[in-house]
């Protein structure tokens, strides 16, 4: 059983109608977010390269589209407070990546970043998007920097959060012993004082709020992580983990702008490994946001949009 709301046809879902809206706009004023009264906001259903995605489309199509890729393990409901606060002066469109959210598990179970980009490209071809400026958070990173390579003339610019070449293993082990932990629950609460270990800069009740987003309920009860977690068939996890890999001398084919995002208490992208990627992209330019880790634009969103905006606005059409 979901816990959320989303479309489950062809036919958009105005999601400001949703006790979901009124739950995130309460978020919003909680932090001191600013956003527009009068925005549009829709779960859609699209279908590229033979698979169903969900995604969250958010303010006008006229305006410079924003395309969002989540981190691993979260869904296109991570980016809620951002895609809000965006929604007036840009398109948002948040995609659910495959095995995330509410979109479609891999048959192949092929979850590398080559596959993944692929999706995000055949995902703007089908709606017609050109020149989108592309944000990635952690994995969502990984797959936009793939993006970028394997089609250099798709973005405008790209934003890049918490990631990059050059990633500390003792950070990732952190998010994989979390992940593998906490994939069941008999209890909602259980779950919530999990995630709050894990994760101290967000309060308890912007957790509660957000945390029917990565369950699911099985018909016994139990509460699941919404997450392909089965096997990965041909692509096991250390094969798709060395295709994964991203060089410093592959940055320097990145020819667009690009922002990287770094949490100030981070625990996966170190100060000096976030230099030595911004020193290696042509135009690369970084700023660290404080009182935050790894999830910047969820545990300081207000920090993240400050470093954010000045350089969407220099793309906004």
């Amino acid at each position: 059983m979901h816990l959320n709301e989303f479309a489950s046809t062809a036919e958009p879902l105005d999601m400001t109608v949703t006790a979901e809206f009124e739950s995130l706009c309460t978020s919003a004023a909680d932090l001191g977010i600013a956003h527009g009264s009068d925005i549009s906001y829709v779960s859609r259903n699209i279908v590229a390269r033979h698979h169903r995605f969900h995604f969250s489309e958010w303010g006008s199509a006229e305006n410079q589209t924003v395309l969002l890729l989540h981190g691993g393990n979260q869904s296109c409901h991570s980016w809620d407070l951002v895609s809000l606060a965006l929604a007036d002066r840009y398109h948002v469109l948040a995609l659910d990546q495959r095995g995330h959210g509410d979109s479609e598990w891999a048959r192949d179970a092929d979850y590398s970043s080559g596959a993944m980009a692929a999706d995000a490209a055949a995902f703007c071809e089908a709606l017609g998007v050109a020149d989108p400026i592309v944000m990635g958070h952690s994995m969502g990173g990984m797959n936009t920097m793939r993006l970028t390579l394997d089609h250099p003339d798709l973005a405008k610019a790209i934003v890049l959060v918490d990631i990059g070449p050059e990633i500390s293993e003792v950070g990732t082990e952190v998010i994989r012993t979390f992940v593998t932990e906490n994939r069941e629950f008999q209890d909602l609460d259980d779950f919530v004082a999990a995630v709050q270990k894990y994760d101290p800069y967000r309060s308890r009740e912007h957790i509660e709020r957000t945390v029917k987003y990565n369950l699911l309920q099985r018909v016994d009860g139990t509460y699941i992580s919404k997450v392909d977690h089965g096997p990965r068939l041909a692509h096991g996890a250390e094969h798709r983990r060395a295709g994964d890999r991203f060089t410093l001398e592959e940055a320097e084919r990145i020819a667009q702008p690009v922002l990287l995002v770094r949490g100030a208490d981070s625990w996966v992208l170190t100060e000096e490994a976030a230099e030595r990627f911004a020193d290696a992209l042509p135009s690369g330019q970084l700023v660290a946001v404080p009182d935050c880790s790894h999830n910047v634009h969820g545990q300081n969103t207000p920090g993240f949009l400050a470093a954010v905006e000045p350089f969407l606005a220099r793309f906004a059409s």
